[in-house]
């Protein structure tokens, strides 16, 4: 099964609701609804951290049932949501339990979640949002969003990352909901997946209609790759491009991945003599773009359980077509 599927429109659809009771003719319902528990206090006595203190006063629920009513936002403290387990509790404070409040879901920054299952989560990034922070950096990451977000319904699930976008790289990426999934997706991934495309806007016209770039990637100290001159001197890096439309200034590409290095797009760009929009790092010297011209465009891969193929699709960023639009010929 082959399901193409665009993220801007699976976060734009919506779920229908079905109504399964019947009116009578006076417009009474068959049945008595059933009335909503109420919200339950209690006033702290003395020193407490949360859990603790929810664990003493909810009766005839699991440790991790009440973990789940506390993720969710069911639980306040003096009127405020608290969702953290060690929040320290001071004598005199009220503790609301409202079973009944709807589930509070944050709001995701810089990301839209486009398909989970048991098994996996498809994203699409904005450029600037970070895919996972490096021990040096503390900031809001994809990765942090999303295990915040599957602790909702358990406060013991995780996430697990299967593979990176830089930072200022746009697009589809996929995340595992366990360690075996991860594991399987990154042992397997040369044969699971089955396309992961890119299109790039980069400086220049590019005059070939298409082409391959091949070479042997390393790392400087200051991080950043480069073609080693040397065959077998480093890691070998295949990358194939088509040209989709140009003008003088700058060149749209779709880019197809035969290797997965680290930014083997951006070095061999550079290495046609076409940067990367807006990628000084690499050699750019445009700044008319505002981010990085690189776009994660398809993903598509195996199922590692259901066996399905599975194929995401993010559309070409607006600016991207911009910026290469054929001058016109009148």
């Amino acid at each position: 099964m082959n399901t193409r599927r665009n993220p801007k429109e699976t976060a734009k659809r919506g779920t229908r609701s079905h109504s399964n009771s019947h009116s009578k003719p006076n417009g009474k319902l068959n049945h008595k609804a059933k009335a909503p528990a109420a919200p339950k206090s209690f006033t702290v006595n003395e020193p407490s951290e949360l859990l603790p203190f929810l664990l003493i006063h909810i009766t005839g629920r699991g440790r991790n049932a009440i973990k789940s009513i506390l993720s969710r936002g069911q639980v306040a403290v003096n009127g405020k949501v608290v969702t953290q387990h060690n929040f320290q509790l001071h004598p005199g404070q009220t503790v609301t339990i409202d079973q009944e409040k709807p589930v509070q879901v944050a709001e995701m920054i810089g990301l839209t979640i486009v398909h989970e299952d048991d098994d996996l989560i498809i994203i699409q990034k904005d450029a600037g949002l970070l895919s996972i922070a490096t021990a040096e950096e503390n900031e809001l990451t994809a990765y942090r969003q999303l295990m915040e977000h599957v602790r909702i319904s358990n406060p013991k699930n995780r996430i697990f990352v299967v593979h990176r976008l830089d930072r200022d790289t746009s697009g589809v990426m996929m995340f595992a909901k366990s360690e075996r999934i991860q594991q399987a997706l990154q042992t397997t991934w040369k044969d699971t997946v089955k396309e992961r495309s890119y299109v790039a806007l980069v400086e220049g016209a590019v005059k070939r209609p298409e082409g391959t770039v091949s070479s042997w990637l390393k790392e400087t100290s200051t991080l950043k790759m480069y073609s080693s001159p040397h065959e077998g001197d480093g890691l070998h890096a295949i990358t194939h491009y088509k040209l989709i439309q140009a003008n003088r200034h700058f060149s749209l590409l779709e880019v197809k991945l035969e290797t997965g290095r680290k930014n083997q797009i951006r070095v061999h760009m550079a290495d046609i003599g076409h940067p990367i929009a807006g990628d000084k790092k690499y050699g750019a010297e445009t700044k008319t773009v505002g981010r990085l011209g690189l776009h994660a465009r398809v993903l598509s891969f195996i199922h590692p359980t259901k066996g399905e193929l599975m194929t995401f699709e993010s559309p070409i960023p607006k600016t991207f077509l911009k910026y290469t639009a054929p001058a016109p010929t009148n």
